[in-house]
């Protein structure tokens, strides 16, 4: 079974969205397909599918893990598609103990599926890594404003320091060696990846060498949501270089996504987008991100070398170019029959411009924070 765990940095960047309309494209591809709800504690995927409110999901499996996680599944209206739902009504499903996580993990890893899509919460709880960690190709989905790309650095940040805290288990040297880091003021978010690994390589080489084993078949993909401009897509080269400069980790690109409306009007019809508009340039992306899925070799034991890597961000460029041509080739179809008036397109201006405005001051905020930040000696 194919695991694809489904991730961000930070909320409303369209990770459930993403989430939902991928597995249906895979279900449609004639893939058994299981979609698992796993943001716990904010639950609601089952809007995005078009699902009624479930009774029972994973937050029945976990006050019972050893019941039947099969059990708390729902066969949707869409051929070979099954749902789990996350089922908020249970208390404290979010902050689920050891013995949940890895029980829950266990029925997971075990489901009979070819594929299992994973949407996970927004941020890096421990839970939230653990299960991003179950795959060497999870997805990571962004924005292209400042802080959601900020916030997806962060998360893959803590992934690799939460899968070499996987390899540098308690009474090896290489594990007393980050302690003694943690605890001595510096603190390991403040250092770079490849210098605390300079330090382990020195005092214990085999660790390292199993760390750098993790390292080489780890390559998480990233899906630059919401854009605008082909410019917009421009942005994940910066996730990109800081991941490859400051945690030695190679990340592959597996496309854009325009924003669109229309994936609002879908969800408020309970319809996925790629089934409600299938043409439409939004579904064509979601599409195309789950080709480039089944056709590569997910099993985690290849290594993706750098002409990859650049390969998968010079294709999303020119996607992120043809995309918009195919936009506005539409628009003007519209204003030339009629459909959409002059009035229209000024109002959709005006809203862009207004979201613009927002992302101003948002950056500048953000800049004025960090500029802060650095006067008063932090170092990043």
């Amino acid at each position: 079974m194919r695991i694809i765990p489904i991730a961000s940095g930070k909320g409303g960047v369209g990770k459930s969205l993403v989430s939902a309309n991928l597995a249906v494209a895979f279900a449609q591809a004639g893939q058994r397909v299981v979609l698992a709800d796993l943001d716990l504690g904010a639950s609601n995927l089952h809007l995005a599918i078009g699902e009624q409110a479930p009774k029972t999901g994973v937050g029945t499996f976990l006050n019972n893990t050893k019941s039947n996680l099969e059990n708390a599944m729902i066969q949707t209206s869409i051929p070979n598609l099954r749902f789990l739902p996350g089922d908020t009504e249970i208390p404290g499903s979010a902050n689920i103990k050891a013995f949940q996580r890895n029980a829950l993990i266990k029925r997971l890893t075990k489901l009979d599926a070819d594929i299992l899509v994973i949407d996970l919460g927004a941020g890096s709880h421990q839970f939230i890594l653990d299960v991003f960690l179950l795959s060497a190709h999870g997805i990571v989905v962004s924005a292209p404003t400042v802080t959601a790309t900020l916030n997806a650095y962060v998360f893959l940040k803590n992934t690799v320091f939460r899968l070499m805290y996987s390899v540098f288990t308690r009474g090896t040297r290489a594990h007393d060696y980050l302690e003694k880091i943690r605890k001595d003021g510096t603190g390991l978010q403040k250092l770079y990846i490849p210098k605390i690994l300079e330090g382990v390589k020195k005092i214990d080489k085999e660790s390292y060498a199993k760390f750098k084993g993790k390292m080489d078949h780890f390559h998480p993909r990233l899906i630059m949501n919401m854009i605008e401009d082909p410019k917009d897509a421009d942005v994940a080269m910066k996730i990109r270089r800081s991941s490859e400069e400051y945690l030695g980790l190679g990340i592959e690109h597996l496309g854009i996504i325009y924003r669109d409306t229309i994936q609002d009007t879908a969800l408020s019809s309970r319809i996925p987008v790629v089934i409600y508009k299938p043409q439409a340039i939004i579904s064509q992306a979601i599409f195309r991100i789950a080709d480039k899925i089944l056709q590569s070799d997910d099993d985690g034991d290849f290594v993706l070398n750098e002409s990859d890597i650049e390969n998968s961000f010079q294709e999303a460029s020119v996607e992120a170019e043809v995309d918009f041509n195919n936009k506005m080739e539409y628009v003007e179809e519209l204003l030339h029959s009629g459909v959409l008036t002059q009035g229209d397109l000024i109002e959709t201006v005006k809203s862009q411009q207004f979201e613009i405005v927002k992302l101003k001051k948002e950056n500048n905020f953000l800049k004025h924070t960090i500029s802060k930040a650095i006067s008063q000696g932090f170092k990043p």
